[in-house]
């Protein structure tokens, strides 16, 4: 007989609309007791058997009472999270809380997410396990603060544990955002699209346990596995510095915003003139320079090294928004072409590794060159006219 406070969370779930999607690979030693532990919270619930070998399906096929989707081949964990989120979505449910299938993780935490919702609706909940955990195994504690770094340069929010599978994802927010990756990396992409499109991403402690070694099941691939995060890592980076940033840069400048940064950076700021302009010189050296992806994290700490106002250098380094990157690009390829004293011929029909790398050659020397007369151009500009209109500041 159920307890009444089972029941309670039971009827909880049930209103606020959660059902919880449990993904399993070859995990028939733990899954029964998994299930068996979701079902004491939760009456709705979607298995996702990712193209098991073992004895799974038959497994499943003794619990008549929950939604199962079969995968005929293993297609990853990322590709069976978006096919069970979709069917969530499509039954009308609002809230999805996945939970892996190899019993690292214990349903007893479910009220915890529930309890933070109900606090703080439609936000993307990671549970955050404890790292200093005697079991926990130490690539999974480099991998995770190695991911959480990334999620910080890619997002600006700072996580404790974002590789965490314990989570609660809300549908209706994540909306018709598309997923491009099908393995481990999906979870860390869905946290940083989710941060982009303005959900509110944060963790909540959870407990998890870790046997021995020799009793382990994982179906994480070290090498491989890390690599492909690795990219993503680079690709969402590339994004972050060449797309988001200006794009929230541009929605930021309203006349209110430029008013209010022109009376507290520039004429009632206590710096000097000199200090402004040097602050403006270095923004614009910096984003036109080929650091791409790293431009506003090597800008914030040069500004901070030389003691000058991060706003103005952070606001000057967008001078690389989208529509201005092209000219950029070219300009630093033809200056490097003249310096170099070579003919500017941009041959893609040649795409050997000689041309691809005299061309990243031209490129990078034209970009530090004209990276240097930007900022001379934009500093003397600055200086005089701030000679003119701003008092002198000593």
């Amino acid at each position: 007989m159920e307890s009444k406070e089972n029941c309670f969370w039971k009827e909880k779930l049930q209103h606020l609309g959660v059902v919880v999607l449990v993904p399993t690979y070859n995990n028939a030693k733990t899954l029964s007791a998994v299930i068996e532990e979701v079902k004491l919270y939760s009456k709705e619930i979607i298995v996702i058997n990712d193209g098991s070998t073992d004895n799974t399906a038959q497994i499943l096929s003794g619990f008549t009472e929950i939604n199962v989707i079969t995968h005929t081949k293993n297609a990853g964990k990322g590709r069976a999270l978006n096919d069970g989120l979709c069917m969530a979505k499509k039954m009308g449910f609002r809230y999805a809380i996945t939970i892996d299938s190899d019993g690292q993780h214990f349903a007893s935490d479910i009220p915890a997410f529930i309890i933070e919702i109900e606090q703080t609706p439609d936000s993307l909940i990671v549970g955050a396990r404890n790292l200093t955990s005697d079991n926990m195994p130490g690539k999974n504690t480099f991998a995770n603060k190695f991911s959480n770094f990334w999620f910080t340069l890619e997002t600006g929010l700072k996580l404790t544990d974002t590789q965490s599978g314990y989570r609660l994802y809300p549908l209706h927010k994540l909306g018709s955002m598309k997923f491009y990756t099908a393995k481990y990396e999906f979870e860390l992409e869905a946290i940083v699209f989710a941060a982009w499109n303005d959900v509110c991403v944060k963790n909540i402690p959870v407990h998890v346990y870790y046997p021995p070694a020799e009793e382990r099941v994982s179906h994480f691939r070290p090498f491989w596995d890390f690599f492909r995060i690795s990219i993503l890592n680079t690709i969402l980076v590339l994004i972050t510095f060449l797309w988001i940033v200006p794009k929230r840069f541009c929605k930021k400048l309203s006349i209110n915003n430029i008013n209010r940064f022109l009376k507290e950076c520039i004429f009632n700021s206590k710096a000097s003139n000199s200090k402004i302009t040097q602050a403006v010189m270095l923004g614009i050296f910096m984003g036109i320079i080929p650091v791409w992806g790293y431009q506003m994290l090597l800008t914030l700490f040069l500004s901070s090294l030389l003691k000058l106002n991060k706003t103005i250098s952070i606001i000057a380094a967008n001078i690389s928004l989208p529509p201005v990157i092209p000219f950029l690009l070219y300009g630093s390829y033809y200056i490097g072409c003249k310096a170099m004293n070579r003919v500017p011929d941009l041959n893609f029909s040649n795409v050997s590794l000689e041309n691809m790398k005299n061309v990243l050659e031209q490129y990078v020397v034209g970009s530090i060159i004209l990276a240097f007369l930007c900022s001379l151009v934009v500093g003397t500009v600055t200086f005089s006219l701030l000679s003119i209109f701003r008092k002198k500041t000593i």
